[in-house]
């Protein structure tokens, strides 16, 4: 394999032809990781009760798009679309419910898992990309999506290349030097896209509301975080010697700098706000939701899911680790 940039080694690693994210992997206990929508539906009902509070308040129109990135087999979106209908039907009648997904094999799937669950009930639509959509008003949402961007590998004024599925290093050139001065950044990941993800969701949308979940810090570390996880086992990405261990068949990693993705969100006009999983949930009204589900579904069926959902509340689980990132125009 010819030597190349570490950052276009790990886009072929999960997005080329065989890549990791294009299988569409399986994620849960037989998968390679746990999310927060594989512990609890609640999760997505509490982005539906937040969309829901947004449209009676009269922040969001009744006929929004409702966005999703990174939508896996549509899990997601259809716990949100069942709260929603729970909460308020009709507006099931009246949201545009729009994922995302340039990869075509995902779109088919995507397609049967949602309409198996609620046939025609939803006004759907999968997009290869933005510039399809043509709703002024959005409620746009992810949960994992910017630990999913490629990445450069930067340290101390050299970047990573890969030859021979092992990484080499070479001085990294002005413009990437430049990059990694102003983030503030020594050695550690540098991301790729999150500047363009931000201008093309602001020229989308005349009025949107994003909420993204995802895991990172708040500042910089100067050190590394990429990883591997492979049947949830952690691998540091500079403990494997040789990468084709892995290549196209583990999920390929590393922690959100969440200093570099608002600033690239307020560069586009975006106010840009972050805080934990757990206050923000709380702050969308979960407790609430555990509240009705008592009242319908009874105390042993609440006791059940209380034990799912202090996975996506405890701090030593999900609860601090990941953050809910919010950003508004």
């Amino acid at each position: 394999m010819p030597r190349r940039r570490f950052l276009e080694y790990a886009r072929e690693w999960l997005y080329g032809e065989g890549g990791y994210y294009v299988k569409a992997p399986v994620i849960g206990k037989r998968g390679d990781f746990f999310t927060s929508v594989s512990a609890s539906s609640f999760f997505g009902g509490a982005i539906a009760n937040h969309l829901v509070g947004l449209i009676k308040s009269g922040d969001l129109a009744e006929d929004s798009a409702v966005v999703e990135f990174g939508a896996h087999r549509g899990e997601l979106l259809s716990d949100i679309a069942q709260f929603v209908y729970t909460l308020e039907p009709k507006l099931l009648k009246t949201l545009n419910f729009t994922i995302i997904e340039p990869i075509e094999a995902l779109r088919k799937a995507q397609e049967e898992y949602i309409r198996s669950g609620f046939g025609d009930a939803l006004r759907l639509a999968i997009l290869p990309d933005l510039s399809r959509t043509r709703y002024l008003s959005a409620f746009v949402y992810a949960n994992e999506l910017f630990d999913a961007f490629s990445f450069d590998l930067y340290n101390k004024g050299e970047v990573a290349y890969v030859e021979n599925h092992s990484l080499v290093w070479q001085k990294a050139d002005a413009k990437m030097a430049s990059k990694a001065n102003r983030l503030g950044i020594e050695r550690g990941e540098i991301f790729d896209g999150f500047e363009r993800f931000a201008w093309k969701l602001s020229a989308a949308f005349n009025r949107c509301e994003t909420i993204i979940f995802d895991y990172g810090v708040f500042h910089p570390r100067n050190d590394f975080s990429a990883r591997i996880y492979k049947e949830h086992r952690v691998y540091p990405l500079f403990s494997v010697t040789d990468l084709n261990l892995f290549y196209k068949n583990a999920d390929l990693t590393a922690d959100v700098p969440f200093w570099h993705l608002l600033d690239a969100f307020r560069k586009a006009g975006f106010e840009a706000a972050v805080k934990e999983q757990n206050s923000a949930l709380l702050d969308m009204g979960l407790p609430d939701l555990l509240r009705l589900y008592e009242e319908k579904a009874g105390f042993e069926a609440y006791r059940r899911e209380t034990g799912r959902v202090r996975t996506l509340l405890d701090p030593l689980l999900l609860g601090e680790r990941f953050k809910c990132c919010r950003f508004r125009r």
